[in-house]
């Protein structure tokens, strides 16, 4: 995605971003997240209405054999190396964050209506966050 060269991230952020890597930081730590792995593959999309939808996928989807499933399963399936949401989303020029209001959650509908809030940035086509 080649976004405007100059402006506020409101104006730099819309579009199309390929994920080149995640690591989920919280107050305590950096973490790789478990189901995704070290290096995911994504599509997000943030629009100029105000909505975005991002999308996650573990790239090694392997399993070693003996983790593979059998024709017939009878306990649940393990949680799919996954993650799929979408919503609103509004921009904080002036601190470089974005909120995303969770509209709907593939995987976790307990997150539906959780707001995340992000620091991000964009340089030339690449976006931080």
């Amino acid at each position: 995605m080649t976004a405007p060269s100059e402006g506020p991230l409101s104006t730099r952020l819309p579009g199309t971003w390929l994920l080149e890597s995640r690591i989920d930081r919280t107050a305590a730590r950096s973490a790789t997240d478990p189901l995704l792995g070290e290096d995911p593959v994504a599509l997000l999309v943030y629009d100029r209405s105000g909505h975005f939808t991002a999308q996650f996928m573990k790239r090694d989807r392997s399993f070693p054999r003996s983790r593979r499933r059998p024709a017939r399963r009878t306990t649940p399936a393990p949680r799919a190396a996954d993650d799929a949401y979408f919503g609103t989303y509004r921009v904080d020029d002036a601190q470089g964050t974005v909120a995303q209001e969770l509209l709907g959650s593939a995987l976790a509908r307990q997150r539906v209506g959780m707001v995340l809030t992000r620091a991000m940035s964009v340089r030339g086509d690449t976006t931080r966050w």
